[in-house]
Formats: C-alpha cells, structure tokens, sequence
C-alpha cells in the first residue's frame, strides 16, 4: 500500500521537533482551532464549533499531562490549563464565544512568552 507522500512528510516532521518546537506547535493549533470554533459560533455551525472547541481542549489537556512536576511553574500552568479548558468547555455548552474570547488574549501571550523562552534555551545552548 501507498502512503501519501505528505502525510509521510508530516509524520516526520513532527517526529524530529523539539520539545521547544512542538510546544509552538500545539499553541499555534491551539489558537487556530479556538478561532475556528468562534467562526462555526457566530455562524451557527455547532457541529463545526464543537468539533474545534474539543480539539483545542486535547491540546490542553496534552499540555497538561506533559508537565514535569518538580518544576513549581508546572502546578500554575497546570492550573492554567485547567482554566483554559474550563473556558472551552463553557462557550461550547452554552454556545456564547465570551469564555473563548476572554482567555485568547491570555494563550496568545502564553504562546509568545514559550517562544522566547525557546529561542533563549537555544541560544545558551549554542552558546552565542
């Protein structure tokens, strides 16, 4: 059997990223999926904004598990998490974007501050 050459491409991709990297990557899927459910809402597409709010809760809930407790950051971003997910789950049941709208200002900066943390781990590690 064929596989498709870009799902092999994908598969790949995402076997050989940093940890740094596929952190980047969840939040920007993150985002991108909170934004679609806020779409699918205002159209009323509750399939659709289901679908995305639940997968932008996996991500969070992935986020979660993959904490490190004996770092004291883990246990507020675990926290975090747990808000964000809360949230998700309010604007999906009750059909109203305000608990979405409210936290991506937070994921978005969260997403920044990782980022920088990542492109700062990997110049002292390179040592420049």
């Amino acid at each position: 059997m064929m596989q498709n050459p870009y799902e092999t491409y994908k598969r790949q991709s995402v076997m050989t990223m940093t940890g740094g990297d596929m952190v980047n990557l969840l939040f920007e899927t993150a985002i991108k999926r909170l934004n679609e459910g806020l779409l699918c809402l205002e159209r009323k597409d509750y399939e659709g904004s289901n679908t995305a709010f639940r997968k932008a809760q996996d991500i969070f809930t992935h986020l979660d598990v993959s904490l490190d407790d004996k770092y004291e950051v883990s246990k507020n971003l675990s926290s975090l998490y747990e808000f964000f997910k809360y949230s998700i789950v309010q604007a999906n049941v009750k059909k109203n974007p305000g608990p979405v709208k409210d936290i991506l200002p937070l994921i978005e900066e969260l997403h920044i501050s990782f980022k920088e943390a990542d492109k700062r781990a990997r110049i002292m590690r390179s040592g420049t």
